[in-house]
């Protein structure tokens, strides 16, 4: 049987991020199984669809883009705060956006934390490094179901 566990859930659209992050996080040995989802409708049928009935572990942390195609981030941040079996995992926004409409709306509706992207290449490595380091390493939070 093929493991199908997930430390974390990518919702991200820009292909130079998505390489980024996972060089950041594969790099410093942080996640072993990462499931990158391209738009925001691909996000929420990885949780909630068909193929999440496949699906032995819900992922321990979602890195969540707000700017996506089909189905914007923050009604996925909605949807996943708003359903019991996902509203525990933490939700860390990683995003261009420095919108203080953003700001506010992301932590109304639940999220752990709201980073906006830093532009140059160190310092995007170092980010996303040190946020894979303390939600997947140091922060305790409950199993989820």
């Amino acid at each position: 049987m093929p493991d199908n566990t997930v430390d974390i859930l990518l919702v991200e659209d820009d292909d130079d991020d998505i390489d980024l992050t996972l060089r950041a996080l594969r790099g410093k040995n942080i996640a072993n199984h990462i499931h990158i989802a391209r738009d925001g409708a691909e996000a929420l049928d990885y949780l909630f669809g068909e193929t999440a009935a496949g699906l032995r572990v819900l992922p321990k942390l979602i890195m969540l883009d707000l700017k996506l195609p089909l189905i914007d981030g923050i009604e996925v941040l909605r949807r996943i705060k708003a359903d019991p079996r996902t509203s525990l995992i933490p939700v860390v926004v990683l995003t261009s956006s420095r919108e203080e409409s953003d700001l506010a709306g992301t932590y109304q509706l639940g999220t752990n934390s709201f980073i906006v992207k830093p532009v140059d290449f160190e310092q995007f490595v170092s980010a996303v490094e040190q946020i894979g380091f303390y939600w997947m390493l140091l922060n305790q939070q409950p199993a989820v179901a």
